[in-house]
């Protein structure tokens, strides 16, 4: 067993690599794209705007067969007031040994930084991929969600990590029948809000509202760290390349934004068959089958509802109505399947919206800590 540090030993191709070598023989992985890995872990990535990280490479005789990476989000600390850092990306062999080299590497360099507990996985902040898949094996990923080996997570409690927050997938049909409390919200509180698709002329602007009603939304979320304008720029610019307009819808009152939903086609449905690559013609096929084939799945990845209504009937009212707002599209592009990921287990009036119009977990994702 070898590990070294990226950029000092070992390459970013050799730490993006490391999947391949392990998930062979596992049919519900989808490889990732190879390019956009490597576009997420350059430095010029807008999240390395505000963190830095470090990754490293296990190697067995020679070929890269595990992986971690440690982070610092430096807009953790002056929100929550504690030296936390992340660890994400892991990967290893079925022995202990290597998980726990791998996560000692990423605790020590944690360590030096002054950090006093590590958190993850992160791939890489919050707003990304995140949390270990430990239940819903038996299916693929949904686009930017996380696949793992079912070992993980003994592995990683084995080295001493106990259990921080639980993340839960849900799959419901798109064509769904309404229910009754759907209704009688509807009926009672929903007569002045109005739905509309986002303004793809006015894109700066609408990013800007969508980013605002998101980190006041989700500031009371478990481990929330905001969305910054160039984070959020870049993700609405590049989701748009395979998202339909009409897939972003905004809900307002008497004309004021209080609350949107984006739903993206599945990429994974896409992209299973390309082992990771584009060349020589996958972004041919992948233009092909976005535009010309009907779109088997999606998921929703952002939704958000001001704090002001949280605690309020208007609240969940606003949650069905943009929720109802993607039935129609979803359905006229074929869709069968609609994941929304990732809820909090512990968001309680989310996952009883989401169970009340027929949807049920599909997968688990769990979050670890340890002191350091």
């Amino acid at each position: 067993m070898q590990i070294k540090p990226v950029g000092e030993g070992a390459t970013l191709a050799d730490f993006i690599a490391v999947p391949w070598n392990l998930y062979g023989d596992d049919p519900q992985w989808v490889a990732p794209l190879k390019f956009e890995r490597k576009e997420a872990l350059s430095p010029k990535a807008p999240f390395f705007g505000h963190a830095d990280w470090q990754g490293w490479v296990a190697y067995d005789n020679g070929k890269p067969v595990g992986r971690i990476s440690a982070q610092i989000d430096h807009l953790y600390e002056p929100r929550y007031g504690e030296k936390v850092g992340y660890f994400g990306f892991v990967e290893a062999p079925d022995d202990q040994a290597w998980f726990d080299a791998l996560l000692e590497q990423a605790a020590q360099w944690l360590r030096a930084r002054d950090r006093v507990r590590m958190v993850g996985p992160f791939n890489l902040g919050v707003n990304q991929e995140v949390g270990l898949l430990v239940d819903g094996f038996d299916k693929p990923p949904y686009f930017m969600m996380g696949h793992h080996l079912p070992y993980y997570g003994q592995r990683l409690e084995d080295a001493g990590l106990s259990r921080a927050q639980d993340m839960l997938a849900y799959l419901m049909d798109p064509d769904y029948e309404l229910p009754r409390v759907q209704i009688m919200l509807k009926k009672r509180y929903l007569g002045g809000v109005t739905v509309r698709t986002i303004d793809k002329k006015n894109l700066d602007a609408e990013f800007a509202m969508m980013r605002d009603i998101f980190n006041d939304a989700w500031a009371e979320n478990w481990g929330f760290v905001p969305f910054t304008e160039q984070e959020f720029n870049a993700v609405g610019k590049e989701l748009l390349l395979i998202t339909p307009t009409d897939f972003l819808k905004v809900a307002e009152i008497e004309g004021r934004p209080v609350a949107f939903i984006v739903l993206l086609p599945n990429l994974n449905d896409v992209i299973a068959d390309l082992n990771g690559s584009l060349l020589p013609f996958g972004w041919a096929k992948v233009l092909w089958r976005l535009k010309a084939k009907p779109l088997r799945s999606g998921r929703v990845p952002l939704m958000g509802v001001r704090s002001e209504f949280h605690h309020t009937k208007l609240g969940p009212g606003l949650a069905y109505a943009l929720i109802e707002a993607m039935r129609g599209p979803a359905v006229a592009k074929g869709m069968k399947e609609v994941e929304l990921s990732w809820i909090l287990e512990s968001n309680a009036g989310m996952c009883g919206i989401i169970e009340s119009i027929g949807g049920y977990v599909s997968k688990r994702y769990r979050m670890y800590d340890k002191a350091l």
